[in-house]
């Protein structure tokens, strides 16, 4: 991590607790957008139908501006919803305006400012029973991360050690219950921006992990256990933990040095390319092999080591997956690889994306045309270089264009996302814009296929990870 702290942004002020406060932002953000979309719902029905489409992706837009915006603003439970929809995909908007709305919802990943260190000082004090004085030789002031929940100083311990110190926003636990009852009050305005979604699936998988992520003490568990299971590893470097200073809303470890992301971007393409690998590896990894699901693959957990690994951090936002779900998950990539719409169709209604009887009215091949063009980069074999972001994305949807009829959009409707899938299918997405801003290349269906059904190594840093799995496992190669 850098060392370099940033002066504290004019807009980092007070964060709003009072539960009347909270809900007064939701409750005005959700009633002001009820009235204009029945208002244009209305005026829709002079419209022509060119006009109508236009008014509604011009209401659609300004919804999530205005998401962005008062969630920003709030921090903590309301701002993960935030989060979260920046996963989400528009229905019925075209290429370049997807693009912009993910990109604004992306800012509330992307540029969170720190709270004053003021505030947070008697926070800690109350945690360690005392002044830092009495836990830490120094103690940088300044914010080197910020994030929803919580903001990241670096210290030095009384017996020397350089540690980071993740601290929890004053205020945020108690907002989160009112948060959390304000985000069934969102529930309509998620319904108009993505129809396919289940919504109150995202409300509950909401509720469960973000009460999970106030607690750093269970998010020190979730470190210690990823540290303990890559302990040793070749390219991945996972920080250790300090359990004694570490609390329910401070969390200790170890401090490491490494350049961020903006700068690995610059590197050449070999470099990029071997830290996109490990990165896939990682998440990839822990899921199919582990069953650990990370929420939260962004480019700002990650740090590029002296020593050529790569530094993995931020460890909150995780869901243990059942044997189930990965076989479902893993028949899904089968039958894209595959290219078979029936082997497909049974995945989907195995994995719970559809019911039986949605199953019975979607078409195979439809079914399967949908599928490949949000998986094939990493379920099919093939070498493929990503190209950027936004572009990758405009031409991906181009080649595997839907037409939208009303057939079609009665088949898509049959499609939903369980909730204990929302934060695989978050992993998949983030994974993939990573590798895209890195114009990483690979081929991401082979090294997927180690994990997915324990194919050989692909390449050399799987033949690395191989050795090292059989030297920790006592698995003799020979």
């Amino acid at each position: 991590m850098s060392d370099e702290a940033q002066e504290l942004p004019p807009e980092a002020g007070d964060l709003p607790t009072g539960r009347i406060a909270r809900t007064a932002r939701v409750g005005g953000l959700v009633t002001g957008q009820g009235l204009r979309w029945a208002g244009m719902r209305t005026a829709n029905r002079v419209r022509s139908p060119e006009r109508a489409a236009a008014a509604q992706n011009e209401r659609t837009a300004a919804l999530v501006n205005q998401l962005v915006d008062q969630l920003g603003q709030m921090r903590g439970a309301a701002m993960k919803v935030g989060q979260v929809l920046s996963m989400v995909e528009f229905d019925g908007l075209p290429d370049e305006e997807r693009d912009a709305l993910q990109a604004k919802l992306s800012e509330l990943r992307d540029d969170v400012p720190p709270v004053p260190f003021s505030k947070l000082e008697r926070l800690m004090r109350d945690e360690f029973g005392g002044p830092l004085s009495r836990v830490f030789s120094e103690f940088d002031e300044r914010a080197f991360a910020a994030a929803s929940i919580g903001q990241v100083h670096r210290a030095t311990t009384l017996d020397g050690h350089e540690v980071a110190v993740k601290v929890q926003y004053p205020g945020v636990a108690e907002a989160v219950d009112t948060d959390l009852r304000n985000a069934m009050l969102l529930l309509p305005l998620v319904k108009r921006l993505a129809p396919s979604l289940d919504a109150k699936a995202l409300a509950t998988e909401l509720r469960e992990r973000i009460a999970e992520e106030l607690d750093y003490e269970l998010e020190a568990q979730n470190q210690r256990r990823i540290e303990r299971l890559r302990r040793g590893h070749p390219f991945i470097s996972v920080p250790t933990v300090d359990t004694e200073l570490s609390t329910r809303r401070v969390l200790v470890s170890e401090y490491i040095e490494g350049e961020r992301f903006e700068a690995v971007r610059q590197h050449n393409e070999a470099e990029r390319d071997r830290y996109a690998e490990i990165t896939f590896r990682f998440y990839f990894g822990l899921l199919y092999r582990e069953r650990i699901a990370l929420g939260d693959p962004h480019p700002g957990n990650q740090l590029l080591r002296p020593d050529g690994r790569v530094g993995f951090l931020d460890y909150g936002l995780l869901r243990n997956v059942g044997a189930a779900r990965a076989d479902a998950e893993r028949d899904i990539a089968r039958a894209v690889r595959a290219g078979d719409a029936e082997a497909l169709k049974s995945a989907l209604v195995a994995g719970a994306y559809l019911s039986s009887d949605g199953a019975r009215q979607v078409d195979g091949d439809l079914a399967l045309k949908l599928i490949r063009q949000a998986t094939k980069w990493y379920s099919v074999p093939g070498t493929r270089r990503f190209s950027g972001a936004h572009g990758r994305r405009g031409r991906e949807r181009r080649s595997a264009e839907v037409e939208r009829d009303d057939e079609s959009k009665d088949q898509v409707s049959q499609f939903t996302l369980p909730a204990e899938t929302i934060l695989i299918r978050r992993m998949h997405v983030i994974v993939a814009a990573v590798l895209s801003q890195l114009r990483a290349g690979a081929d991401w269906g082979a090294i997927a296929a180690e994990y997915l059904y324990g194919e050989p190594p692909a390449t050399p840093l799987g033949e690395a990870e191989a050795k090292y799995f059989a030297r920790r496992d006592g698995v003799d190669l020979a």
